[in-house]
This record gives structure tokens, C-alpha cells and sequence, in this order.
């Protein structure tokens, strides 16, 4: 796609502060270890970056974002923009950290081969992302709203949820072996509600119509996902499903 997601570091954090605190599974999944060499892939606003580096990991950190990488340098990271398929790293990490990011990365080949590269030989690649079936209702909600103004929604929709099989085929070419990969459901109360979920995550699907049109289009979306993932006191909760791994770069 040629556009991109626009990033606000601080309405992630009023929308979205829940991504990094349901890392911490992934944290335990890697188990770093002090004095290793890190590389945190698509670090956001370096929240789970901090915490590698408190287990005494020395962590370079980098993402796509501009304004994500500010919020970074501001916490004294040692944080960088960089583009997932275009890492230029070689052989010089012991683990590669990603959370919440490669379901925005659709070369997913790219960013693989890129973390291969990057890894020392024997090196681990542990991370988490939205998999098959993730924000199922909203994806569907999203492609009724665009369908209705003749917009197909496949044309827009950036986010890659790929089924384990089908992510372990593509770690395997890439000469990672797979010690572990499994779809975690995840309903993830969202705490300002789906309207702030859209207003962060979804931008891209609402750029495809006329600015007038995108409230209108938002509310629409936010009404027809209302039954299913709205509770009677009106409590939002998102239909997340993870894809967790854990990989080794063969020796």
C-alpha cells in the first residue's frame, strides 16, 4: 500500500496503553538475559523496550513511526525509524523482540528475512501478533460500511492475520526452526470504548472516503459492532486473537 498508518504517541496511550501490559506474556516467552544483545522490532513508544533493558538486555530499538521513536528517545532509548522489510542489521543480535507490529508488515517474507540476517547463528526470534480470526467483527463491520459508499474493503485494509501453519511455512524458509507457535484468543477490554479503537487503529479504512463522510462511516461501524462486542453497561471489548511464536535462527 502507499499509505501509511499516521501513529499519535499519546492517543495510543489513552486508547491502546493495554498493547504493551499484554506483551508481558511475550517478555516470559523470550526470557532475556542480561548482557545479551536485543533487537526490538516495531518498539512503539518503547514501553516493553524499558523492560528488556531493566532484565540488563542491551536493546536497540526501532519502528516505523517517526513520532513513536520521539516518544522512545524521550525515555533515553536507544531507539531508531526503520522499516521492518528493510532492516540492514547483520548477524549481530542474540534475540529478536517483536509485539503488536508484524500484522502490519504484509511483506512478510521481507521482515523474516530481515530478522534472519540480523540474528547471530543460534540467535531467537520471539514475538506476538494479530492472527487468523483477529478483529474478526470489526474487519467485517468495516467491509459493510465501505461496501454500502462502493469501496471494496481488500483494497484498503493493511493488517496481515496469517494462520500458524501458514506463519511457520514462512519462518521455516527463512531457516528459523519453530519451537512454538499457537493462536491465543484474546477479548481485550478496550477502554475508551470501539470509537477510540477506530480513531487508533483504523484509520486507513476511513481515509478511503471523503473527510466529510469518516464520522458518519466511523459511527456506522461503531452501531453495527454494538450487539456483538458492546455489554449491556456499555462495555467495549475487542475480538483479538493472537499468533505467539518462538524461534531459533539454525546454527
Amino acid at each position: 500500500m502507499s499509505r501509511k498508518h499516521d501513529w499519535d504517541a499519546q492517543g495510543y496511550q489513552t486508547n491502546a496503553g493495554f498493547v504493551p501490559k499484554l506483551g508481558r506474556p511475550v517478555l516470559d516467552l523470550l526470557k532475556p538475559q542480561a548482557g545479551e544483545r536485543i533487537l526490538d522490532l516495531g518498539c512503539g513508544d518503547g514501553a516493553l523496550t524499558a523492560e528488556l533493558i531493566g532484565a540488563g538486555a542491551d536493546v536497540v530499538a526501532v519502528d516505523a513511526s517517526a513520532e513513536m521513536i520521539a516518544a522512545a528517545v524521550a525515555r533515553g532509548l536507544d531507539a531508531h525509524v526503520a522499516d521492518a522489510t528493510a532492516l540492514t542489521f547483520e548477524q549481530e543480535f542474540d534475540a529478536v523482540f517483536t509485539n503488536a507490529v508484524l500484522h502490519w508488515v504484509r511483506d512478510a517474507d521481507a521482515a523474516i528475512a530481515g530478522v534472519a540476517r540480523a540474528l547471530k547463528p543460534g540467535g531467537r526470534f520471539v514475538g506476538e501478533f494479530g492472527g487468523h480470526g483477529n478483529m474478526a467483527a470489526v474487519v467485517t463491520a468495516l467491509g459493510a460500511v465501505l461496501k454500502a459508499r462502493g469501496i471494496d474493503v481488500a483494497t484498503v485494509n493493511p493488517w496481515f492475520y496469517p494462520t500458524p501453519e501458514a506463519y511457520r511455512e514462512r519462518l521455516e524458509k527463512a531457516g528459523l526452526k519453530v519451537e512454538s507457535i499457537a493462536l491465543i484468543p484474546r477479548p481485550t477490554p478496550l477502554p475508551t470504548g470501539m470509537a477510540g479503537w477506530l480513531t487508533t487503529f483504523a484509520g486507513l479504512f476511513f481515509a478511503a472516503l471523503p473527510e466529510e463522510d469518516r464520522a458518519v462511516a466511523q459511527d456506522e461501524t461503531v452501531e453495527l459492532l454494538r450487539h456483538s462486542l458492546c455489554d449491556d453497561a456499555g462495555n467495549w471489548t475487542a475480538d483479538y486473537v493472537r499468533l505467539r511464536f518462538a524461534a531459533t535462527l539454525s546454527s
